[in-house]
């Protein structure tokens, strides 16, 4: 099926409210990553608070990620026909509150914030990239998406290295999370009240049927191109989403025996990756006017540092050198969220985030505790080898691989296209 985006009138120059609404929604995202990660750091304290295996608490943690894809596609809904004022200051409530409860210390609070952590944070991204799309000309548009998951990545940093420093000798675990929901509480406010107000969020609206608010989806979703998208940059998600984030430590530990502290540092060094390769990729696309080229470049790049990572001894490379390596090019992930946003019509900006989100995100909660699974099943009860780590982390290397086929596919939306 042939799709031609109707013709639109992009943002031509700097609109300050929205940047200020976009800026604020950065530290929504930062803070949202952080809940993300932070567990990753804490396994021990979780495993001994809630009674439950390493994989039961990997199924817990990946009940994130239920909510968060199904959330996407109600976020992106919301945003389009109601605007980000209300949307996405509710979205930060809703983390807010999550978080608060996950720090309770009772594993059915904890398994409820989680779930509400995921809803909540479904609507940072989402709310961002509408408020960027609102608030720099379409020229720039690359480079601010690249620049938001730049903050995200900052946060899945800090949940990592700055949250292992202060539950190990600042705060207990539990304070963390009820501290950190206070401050994401303070963040809703604040996005409610700077926000702008749009013309499309009014009553006639919001008396229209209720299925109407989903009809932008049946043009993101007759799209082809949404779908190649979306299924690109989820492969290109799961070595940090699944990999890193979750069994990075884990991997450094107990394949590489690294001590725990240095494993922490070396894991972070994958989103502090991510910060430099999100902007300086989206960067890259916005000035050669193409984008598939840059994609291709950071899939190759990818592969070979996670062929790098699971093949080679871990004293091969300088420490920290494969791990910054591979952030910086899983910053090619970016670059589809910027494709499905110029091959579909202006009108469903936020749609179109919300659907790549949902599918992206989709593949992770499917992922996530089928590979904790198939983990256990190679460990046979015994922990995890470096052998076991490699024939896991062997999937993610074909998934990146087939996200580079996958690219070929992918119609050329930059400015400079043939």
């Amino acid at each position: 099926m042939n799709f031609t985006p109707p013709t639109h009138k992009p943002t031509t120059s700097i609109q300050t409210p929205y940047i200020i609404a976009w800026f604020l929604c950065l530290v929504f995202y930062l803070l949202q990553y952080s809940t993300r990660s932070a567990p990753s750091v804490m396994v021990n304290e979780l495993v001994s608070s809630f009674g439950l295996t390493t994989v039961g608490l990997g199924s817990l943690l990946g009940l994130y990620y239920y909510t968060y894809s199904f959330c996407s596609i109600i976020s992106g809904a919301a945003v389009d026909r109601w605007g980000a004022k209300y949307t996405i200051s509710f979205g930060a409530l809703v983390l807010a509150i999550g978080t608060c409860l996950f720090g309770w210390g009772d594993e059915w609070m904890a398994s409820l914030g989680r779930l509400m952590q995921g809803a909540g944070s479904a609507f940072a991204f989402v709310g961002a990239v509408y408020l960027a799309a609102r608030g720099f000309p379409k020229k720039y548009l690359a480079t601010a998406v690249g620049a938001t998951q730049c903050a995200g990545m900052l946060g899945g940093a800090m949940g990592q290295s700055t949250v292992a420093w202060l539950i190990h000798g600042v705060i207990n675990w539990h304070f963390y999370w009820i501290d950190t929901g206070l401050l994401i509480a303070l963040i809703a406010v604040f996005l409610f009240v700077m926000t702008p107000q749009e013309k499309k969020a009014n009553t006639a609206h919001v008396g229209k049927a209720s299925a109407s608010m989903f009809a932008p989806y049946k043009s993101v979703l007759s799209n082809p191109q949404s779908y190649l998208c979306g299924l690109c940059a989820g492969l290109l998600f799961l070595p940090t989403t699944v990999g890193s984030m979750t069994w990075g430590i884990t991997f450094l530990t107990q394949s590489w025996h690294v001590g725990y502290h240095e494993a922490v540092m070396r894991a972070a060094m994958v989103p502090v990756g991510w910060m430099f390769g999100c902007p300086a990729l989206g960067y890259l696309t916005d000035k050669i006017g193409r984008r598939k080229p840059v994609l291709l470049g950071g899939i190759i790049v990818m592969a070979l540092t996670v062929a790098a990572i699971i093949y080679l001894p871990g004293n091969t490379f300088p420490p920290y050198v494969l791990a910054l390596l591979l952030g910086f090019s899983s910053g090619a992930a970016m670059i589809p969220y910027t494709i499905i946003k110029e091959a579909n019509a202006d009108d469903v900006k936020g749609s179109a985030t919300g659907a790549i989100n949902f599918l992206v995100f989709v593949m992770s909660a499917i992922v996530s505790p089928l590979f904790a699974m198939f983990l256990q099943h190679l460990g046979h009860g015994r922990p995890l080898s470096g052998a076991d780590f490699t024939k896991g982390f062997s999937f993610g290397l074909a998934g990146i691989v087939l996200a580079g086929a996958l690219t070929f596919l992918l119609r050329e939306t930059g400015q400079k296209k043939q």
